[in-house]
């Protein structure tokens, strides 16, 4: 089969590798229709994550259907369309029976392009299985589907419900990209007062806009001024770090408000200072987090039901083949305006030009 294999920090290619087979009994091989591009992928390739080792299949978000099942599999069966986790789940440790996926002890967690093969293929094996993939109604499409693979749940749980918004609530979400406008879109489920989206790019916050922020402000012209003003004084009751870099964390540290709450989404791939001679007398609550995914079923629901906007996130599609080309895409949001970028089995591989220092993809 094919899929997108990472070789090392900046290294990655479109290639030949051995289809999955089953390992354990509780095993199933998907092939995939969808999957995406996360901006934890760049960060493996930026070199952030150097556990992730060379030769390993990116991606842990994906739509297909079981072509096969171990012995031990009693929730899906080949031929059923499936909503893959971005997390695996044993289910029998100490933090799966807290609904603590994330930090599965058992041989779960975030291992799906990371520790083991993941979903930029058109196979893929996933473990756990009963715990680990959701049936999907056939009313919902693939490209809206994947995106309760990781970054629904993620800014729903990481940000929204770790910053623990309620209505009223003043809430600053800093960095407008694909997690940070889920973010945006999830937090309206508490009906807060006000919610002001900081960027740097005005395509995504023109996207903050339409997908519900009250508020946008350039991160180049003093937002933390503008929290100000907009709060009296006071500061926001929930600030979200969607972005990944020192300097918006320490931003998010001075928009909130005494008593209020910092919630951080973003993968820091560098240290970062706390400032606790200046934060230790104003009663903050500060959370970091890995998607545990238990709120994928709650979500789900509200997606079928029609409460989830998750297809506005979506900016681009392409066929699976055109990996590479939807990686240019995806890291150079700026210049593309991406948000968030499918790529789709049905999808025919497109002939496109070579990127620089590299082969065209195909």
């Amino acid at each position: 089969m094919k899929a997108f294999v990472y070789h090392g920090p900046g290294e990655a290619a479109w290639e030949d590798v051995p289809d999955p087979d089953l390992e354990e009994p509780g095993d199933v091989v998907v092939r995939v229709d969808t999957t995406t591009i996360c901006g934890t992928d760049l960060h493996i390739l930026k070199g952030d994550v150097p556990d992730v080792r060379p030769g390993t299949v990116l991606g842990h978000e994906a739509v297909g259907e079981v072509v096969e099942a171990g012995g031990d599999v009693r929730s899906v069966r080949p031929g059923d369309r499936v909503l893959v986790s971005c997390v695996t789940a044993c289910g029998r440790c100490r933090y799966c029976r807290e609904a603590a996926y994330g930090q599965c002890l058992g041989g779960g967690g975030w291992i799906l392009g990371h520790n083991i093969n993941g979903t930029q293929a058109e196979f893929v094996r996933l473990p756990y299985a009963d715990m680990s993939v959701h049936p999907l109604p056939g009313a919902i499409t693939g490209e809206e589907a994947v995106l309760l693979s990781d970054i629904l749940p993620t800014a729903y749980e990481v940000g929204v419900l770790n910053g623990r918004i309620g209505p009223g609530d003043t809430v600053v979400v800093v960095g407008a990209g694909p997690i940070g406008l889920a973010a945006i879109v999830t937090a309206r489920l508490f009906s807060p007062g006000r919610i002001i989206a900081v960027d740097k790019a005005p395509a995504r916050l023109e996207t903050a806009k339409r997908l519900g922020a009250d508020v946008v402000a350039d991160a180049a012209e003093d937002p933390e001024q503008l929290v100000s003003e907009l709060t009296d004084g006071l500061g926001a009751d929930v600030v979200i770090e969607a972005v990944g870099v020192p300097e918006t964390f320490e931003a998010c540290t001075r928009m909130v408000r005494p008593g209020g709450h910092v919630a951080n989404i973003g993968v820091h791939g560098r240290p970062v200072t706390l400032h606790l001679e200046q934060l230790w007398d104003r009663n903050l609550t500060l959370t970091t987090g890995l998607v545990d995914t238990f709120s994928t079923p709650t979500l789900l629901g509200m997606l079928t039901a029609g409460r989830l906007p998750a297809s506005e996130l979506v900016t681009h599609s392409f066929g699976l083949h055109d990996m590479e080309e939807a990686y240019d895409i995806f890291s150079r949001p700026a210049d593309t305006g991406a948000m968030k970028v499918v790529l789709n089995r049905h999808q025919e591989p497109r002939a496109v030009e070579p990127v620089a220092g590299r082969p065209a993809a195909g």
